[in-house]
């Protein structure tokens, strides 16, 4: 008998972490770790994301944000996480590629991490103050060209996105200006606004309401299509500097060794919630564009995450950017 009793508890154990186990997944809270202050864009996406995913996975899901030293604390936290599904990563093409060749990392921004799907994707617009001597991107590259060192582009900091397209835009045109670090996009902008700096490269979604009300100058979208809140921008293939495509997307992933039964759970309570119509208004009122379904898969992810390191690091390492 007490062989018996000991056979049947061990069977018990068994079941315990049978795949049925895995199937009822999720069975407590989850959280996901945003690599940015609350309030800001990142995490704006992610609370509508996170809502709606919350309803089809049945379980409360913890905004945790922590936006220093470039979102690497929050991703790293996130790389170390248990691979189980309780612990995301939301994050963006400078948390997940920049900062790659940015920071010296205890983590890899691509071998540490599972790709659940592709989020929400927002072009930059190539701006200048209200006043600058150039009405049209061809005109401001007459303009730089004519006038080496003079110009000063606003970033949100060492190694932030403004930063690095505008290193890409100097690389792609053959143009030199000088870069003026802010302690954010808010203050870059409003240096823009006071006439304080002549350029920016600014998330669409930030540049339109000040673009629209004749505050700043909008000289091109740097996406392959018009806007569809602001169609009279033209692209940067019809201004004047065809591929000049940039783009800050957002995405999501687990700790490497997730299980891909939960990767496929995760996976298809973001397509839900990407298909929800209340999500994709809130979305696009914020400037985003919603990846096509067969964008929206893990594979499709991983195979963005790794294009986009192979253009955009030689272009950092080349530009002798580092974390300041």
């Amino acid at each position: 008998m007490r062989r018996l009793g000991f056979l049947l508890l061990l069977i018990t154990s068994f079941a315990q972490y049978s795949p049925s186990r895995a199937q009822a997944y999720p069975t407590r809270p989850i959280t996901i770790t945003v690599p940015a202050a609350a309030g800001g864009p990142t995490d704006t996406i992610t609370r509508i994301l996170a809502e709606r995913m919350r309803l089809a996975l049945g379980v409360t899901i913890i905004i945790e944000n922590n936006g220093a030293a470039g979102g690497s604390i929050a991703v790293g936290h996130a790389a170390r996480a248990a691979p189980d599904g309780y612990t995301l990563s939301i994050g963006h093409v400078g948390t997940h590629v920049f900062n790659g060749a940015i920071y010296r990392l205890n983590y890899d921004v691509l071998n540490d991490f599972v790709p659940i799907s592709l989020v929400a994707s927002n072009p930059q617009l190539i701006d200048a103050r209200k006043d600058f001597p150039a009405n049209d991107l061809r005109g401001l590259l007459a303009w730089l060209k004519a006038n080496p060192g003079k110009a000063l582009q606003g970033t949100a900091g060492a190694g932030s996105p403004a930063h690095i397209t505008g290193s890409y835009f100097q690389r792609a045109t053959g143009t030199n200006f000088e870069f003026v670090p802010y302690r954010g996009g808010g203050p870059a902008m409003q240096a823009l606004l006071a006439g304080q700096v002549d350029l920016l490269f600014d998330q669409a979604a930030n540049s339109l309401p000040q673009v629209k009300g004749g505050r700043i100058k909008a000289f091109a979208v740097t996406a392959k299509t018009h806007l569809a809140s602001a169609p009279e921008i033209p692209t940067v293939d019809e201004a004047g500097l065809p591929g000049f495509y940039t783009a800050i997307w957002h995405g999501l992933w687990a700790p490497r060794g997730t299980p891909p039964d939960i990767i496929a759970k995760l996976n298809a309570a973001v397509r839900d919630a990407l298909a929800d119509p209340v999500v994709q208004r809130r979305l696009a009122q914020l400037g985003q564009e919603l990846p096509q379904p067969e964008q929206q898969t893990p594979q499709a992810l991983g195979a963005l995450q790794k294009a986009e390191i192979e253009k955009w690091w030689p272009i950092i390492r080349s530009a002798g950017i580092e974390a300041q």
